[in-house]
C-alpha cells in the first residue's frame, strides 16, 4: 500500500484555515480541509499528527484520509477539496412509454369498489396489464410527483 505524504506550503495553510474558520463552506470541504491541515509533514506544521488521532478527533474513519491525501497528492488542493465523481449509473425504471400508460391510468376511473387510485392499486396495475414487470409504489409516486399529477381531487 502506497502511504502519501502531504506537504504543504504557507499559501495552502492560509487558505485551507480560511476555509475552515470563515465564509460558507460544504461540511465535506471543511473537514477535508481540516484532515489536510492536521496531517501535514510539512515545515509550517507546528504539531503533526498520526491518521489514528485525526481519525478521532474529526470523527471520521482512516479510508477518508487516506483518500484525501491520495488526492492532494496526486491531483492537487482543488481536487482534494472537490467530492470525487461518482462512477455509478443507474439504470432508468421508468421509460416514457410507461410513464404514458400510468397518466392515463391514474387520469382514468378508479377500479370498482375504490373512490380513488390508491399509488398501490396503479402499480399492481402496471403490472396485470404486462406493462411492467415489477414496479413499487414508491416509483409509481416519484413518477407522478415528477408530472406535478395529483391522486387527489
Amino acid at each position: 500500500m502506497n502511504t502519501y505524504k502531504v506537504t504543504l506550503t504557507q499559501e495552502e495553510r492560509d487558505q485551507l484555515t480560511e476555509i475552515t474558520r470563515t465564509g460558507t463552506h460544504a461540511a465535506r470541504k471543511i473537514i477535508h480541509a481540516l484532515i489536510l491541515l492536521n496531517v501535514d509533514r510539512g515545515a509550517f506544521n507546528a504539531e503533526q499528527q498520526i491518521n489514528e488521532e485525526v481519525c478521532k478527533v474529526l470523527k471520521i474513519g482512516m479510508r477518508t484520509i487516506d483518500r484525501v491525501k491520495k488526492r492532494f497528492v496526486e491531483e492537487g488542493l482543488e481536487a482534494a477539496l472537490k467530492m470525487a465523481p461518482t462512477s455509478r449509473e443507474y439504470e432508468k425504471l421508468v421509460d416514457g412509454d410507461m410513464e404514458a400508460h400510468l397518466i392515463a391510468l391514474a387520469c382514468g376511473e378508479p377500479p370498482t369498489g375504490y373512490a380513488r387510485w390508491s399509488l398501490r392499486l396503479l402499480a399492481d396495475r402496471l403490472v396485470e396489464q404486462r406493462i411492467a414487470d415489477k414496479i413499487s409504489y414508491e416509483t409509481v409516486r416519484r413518477t407522478l410527483k415528477k408530472t406535478n399529477l395529483s391522486l387527489g381531487k
